[in-house]
């Protein structure tokens, strides 16, 4: 299937492809590229949760000089943590909208971390984009599939170094099996099955009859964002449970596909799928929250490689996808005790499974085929730290390599997943121009209408 790649092949690549893929776009940062030894200077967008560590790896990685939520007492906590350890001081700026905070410290910050509720990933991410600012969101990339081929847009006009924080792309492991991989190892993969823990939070679920008062210290007209409005009710949206609901995240799917499915898609180039077709399903609620459990199918024609060593042909392949306790059969792990959550990829000459969320683990199957196999030359840039990753791509160095060329086309696959469970039938998809083309009353899920006030 694939022609042997080397670290050559891979170079010569990246000078070639330009600013199309994320192997590209280290002479298309602007002149005014910081120094390798210039500290940047980062504003943080949602603190808490998993913005908590991305905003400590900005403290680390520079200084932080603005901090942003929603809840203010997200603020506060992170706020005496970066205190203590040293990272910030009193000059520090907070703010509860991200707007108010890109617009009076534009001319004070290089870069943004955005990991905050999905639905609002792409209008703050292109804001801070369209000032400049390097920008680092948390997976998945966009709540929309529209989101997603716009924010690759925006960040190659803008040309400002970017990454998805899908941090499982940094793992040697990862990189090993993708270069397993495009070496031929397993022959021609036609069939990929992902599955996942997901749903961890409530979902198939109706909207809660009951509304409860604003505590003072949420804004919730901000975390609503540019989705529509809706009552507040204690404990049911915010701070984690938005990701099960419509408006908000993108379900199990959206949580982890990002991490599981990334490294399949990143070796077999898994990119604008033809069709999209649920399998099974407990049913999305009520217009409302993502079902309790899903069985969706991709299918993608034979297409040509771009990444790495272009212009080989790969044949038509099929991905799976499981969540709320859903499986692929048994007989695919050939006796290999299934994970939680993992990924078989099924080739002509042979399989390999990952019994984790990020493909850095993986076992050749057959184990007694594979008993004395010797993974290819290395190809692709090792890194110690995904973080560390992006900001050295903020400084001038080489791109990330879950930069936005890369991650909105991950993203705007795995999204489509949800857009065929609204759209409840299957979905026959028109890529280049983002349609559907069999049913053209699902063309409604693509994008959304933002409310007064945001944009992307």
């Amino acid at each position: 299937m694939f022609e042997k790649s080397t670290r050559r092949d891979f170079l010569k690549n990246s000078t070639l492809l330009g600013t199309a893929w994320w192997v590209g776009q280290t002479s298309t940062l602007g002149a005014d590229s910081k120094n390798p030894l210039e500290r940047l200077n980062f504003g943080c967008i949602g603190v808490d949760g998993k913005g908590s560590s991305d905003t400590t790896d900005a403290a680390y990685n520079g200084n932080v000089v603005a901090l942003c939520d929603i809840d203010d007492r997200h603020l506060d906590k992170k706020l005496k943590q970066l205190k203590r350890l040293g990272k910030v001081n009193d000059s520090v700026k907070l703010f509860n909208d991200y707007r108010e905070m890109i617009d009076q410290m534009g001319d004070k910050i290089d870069a943004v971390t955005v990991s905050i509720p999905d639905h609002s990933h792409a209008s703050a991410s292109v804001l801070a984009m369209k000032k400049g600012k390097h920008c680092f969101t948390q997976k998945p990339l966009t709540w929309s599939v529209y989101e997603a081929r716009r924010m690759r847009d925006v960040a190659n006009e803008m040309k400002v170094a970017t990454q998805m924080g899908n941090q499982g792309t940094n793992a040697y492991g990862f990189r090993t099996a993708v270069e397993i991989i495009r070496s031929g190892a397993i022959g021609s993969v036609k069939e990929v099955h992902v599955w996942t823990n997901r749903p961890i939070w409530p979902q198939g679920e109706g909207r809660p009859i009951h509304t409860d008062p604003i505590p003072k210290f949420v804004h919730w007209d901000l975390f609503l964002g540019p989705a529509p409005e809706r009552p507040y009710v204690n404990n049911v949206y915010h701070p984690f449970k938005w990701r099960g609901w419509l408006d908000f995240g993108t379900g199990a799917l959206g949580d982890m596909a990002c991490h599981t499915a990334n490294m399949a898609v990143m070796s077999l180039e898994l990119f604008d799928p033809v069709a999209v077709e649920v399998k099974n399903t407990s049913g999305i609620v009520a217009g409302e929250s993502y079902p309790k459990f899903s069985v969706i199918e991709y299918e993608f024609p034979e297409r040509k490689t771009i990444l790495f060593k272009q212009g080989v042909t790969l044949p038509p392949c099929k991905l799976i996808w499981y969540d709320g306790q859903q499986y692929p059969p048994n007989a695919l792990l050939q006796g290999e005790k299934r994970a939680d959550s993992g990924m078989v990829l099924v080739g002509d000459q042979g399989s390999l499974y990952t019994p984790d969320d990020y493909g850095a683990e993986h076992v050749l199957l057959p184990r007694n085929k594979f008993e004395h196999y010797a993974p290819p030359a290395k190809f692709i840039p090792r890194t110690s730290n995904h973080f560390k990753e992006w900001a050295t791509a903020c400084r001038g160095g080489a791109p990330a390599m879950s930069n936005f060329n890369y991650a909105s086309r991950l993203t705007e696959t795995m999204i489509l997943g949800n857009l065929a469970l609204r759209a409840g039938s299957r979905v026959e998809w028109d890529a280049k121009n983002q349609v559907v083309t069999n049913n053209p009353a699902a063309n409604k899920f693509v994008r959304r209408e933002y409310r007064s006030g945001y944009t992307v």
